[in-house]
């Protein structure tokens, strides 16, 4: 497990809210949605087509959370500007690898020293944070939770833990109950995505033979291996490539290798949730890769020092390095708005925040960047649907 808290995988979560659009839109209108990249628990931003009458959608409010040494950081995003707006802390633990929210309404950090989660609800309107009755909650014995995620319009939530993957249902007051199954087997993994349909999870495994271990999700939430896992990296061993951040397109999944300065790729098997490598696999990253994130069509590695930004084609899943170099971004874990069109990295210096160039990938600084707040070893943001 990395010992740098300033360098992690941040989880990013969104999907399309289309029953909530419809409902604004009219049952016969045409409605727009954000495309759902990776492993996402919340909902995306819909808009009506131009003929329509109701529209656009008032978005909901959306917050970014953040957590480090002083405990757990929120903001507001400002969704025309990307600027953020600092709330009122909460008090949590000092370093965590892993941090999700649940069907928007609470929000779980992990705490692999004392193995338990720290649960909150948030408030709908102001973002605030409430720690949850019983929290904090145990893990169980011998654990050590680490990345979480949970799959959209579910309360199912899922931690990579010890050679193992955790598995919990959530219920209406944010008490969450251990499936009768878990855990499940997988190898020595930290981070972990789900697909966009919610049929599959992908964990990277960082022990022999390494690769990514995937697993199918049914209807309870239970997991079963994917035959054929850990799906290995071509070329590679674990004793060198160190599999860590991961994504998901819903076509692709990418993994970092932190020892070997690469991005993993492979496309997936649609009826099984089998990996195949993507042609020209692994790719070129900058030194020691580990968090990665999605934004459209474009994928962002944060290294040790920088930022390194590819296009993925939509037909094949090789990435190509956008035309500028990479970013001189320092940070320990990024995260991206539900829409992918800014970038946020949180260092000692502030929060730093970029708007991505729809048509090229490129980062610019928004006005007024960094804003205030401190470094975060995890990440995630919270759109709530609109009204």
């Amino acid at each position: 497990m990395p010992t740098n808290a300033f360098r992690t995988l941040s989880t990013l979560f969104m999907v399309v809210v289309l029953s909530l659009a419809l409902t604004s839109c009219g049952s016969n209108a045409n409605v727009i949605c954000s495309p759902p990249p990776s492993g996402s628990n919340n909902s995306g931003i819909c808009t009506c087509a131009s003929e329509t009458g109701a529209c656009p959608i008032t978005p909901g409010p959306e917050f970014l959370y953040g957590v480090g040494s002083s405990g757990i950081q929120a903001f507001s995003i400002d969704h025309n500007s990307g600027a953020l707006t600092a709330l009122p802390s909460a008090s949590g633990p000092s370093m965590s690898f892993g941090l999700t929210s649940v069907n928007n309404q609470f929000l779980y950090v992990s705490d692999s020293q004392n193995a338990q989660l720290d649960g909150f609800s948030i408030n709908q309107t102001t973002g605030a944070l409430t720690p949850l009755a019983s929290s904090p909650f145990s893990t169980g014995t011998f654990s050590a939770p680490v990345g979480l995620v949970s799959p959209a319009g579910s309360e199912r939530l899922y931690i990579a833990d010890v050679a193992r993957v955790d598995a919990f249902t959530v219920d209406a007051n944010g008490l969450p109950t251990a499936l009768s199954t878990s855990p499940y087997l997988s190898g020595t993994n930290l981070f972990l995505t789900i697909d966009p349909s919610g049929q599959f999870l992908y964990t990277s495994i960082d022990d022999p033979p390494g690769g990514i271990f995937a697993f199918t999700i049914n209807s309870t939430g239970a997991l079963t291996a994917v035959p054929g896992s850990p799906f290995t990296i071509p070329g590679q061993t674990v004793a060198n490539s160190r599999p860590y951040g991961i994504v998901d397109t819903g076509t692709y999944v990418y993994a970092t290798l932190s020892g070997t300065n690469q991005v993993g790729a492979f496309s997936i098997v649609s009826a099984t949730g089998a990996l195949v490598p993507v042609p020209g696999s692994p790719f070129s990253a900058g030194a020691t890769p580990l968090t990665l994130v999605l934004a459209g069509s474009f994928l962002y590695a944060l290294n040790d020092g920088g930022v390194s930004g590819y296009s993925i084609n939509s037909s094949t899943g090789v990435l190509t390095p956008l035309s500028d170099p990479p970013f001189a971004i320092i940070g320990g874990s990024m995260t991206t708005d539900f829409l992918g069109q800014h970038l946020y990295v949180p260092g000692l210096n502030g929060v730093q925040a970029f708007s991505i160039d729809a048509t090229s990938g490129n980062l610019t600084p928004i006005a007024g960047s960094p804003f205030p707040g401190g470094a975060a070893s995890a990440l995630t943001v919270v759109q709530i649907p609109p009204p």
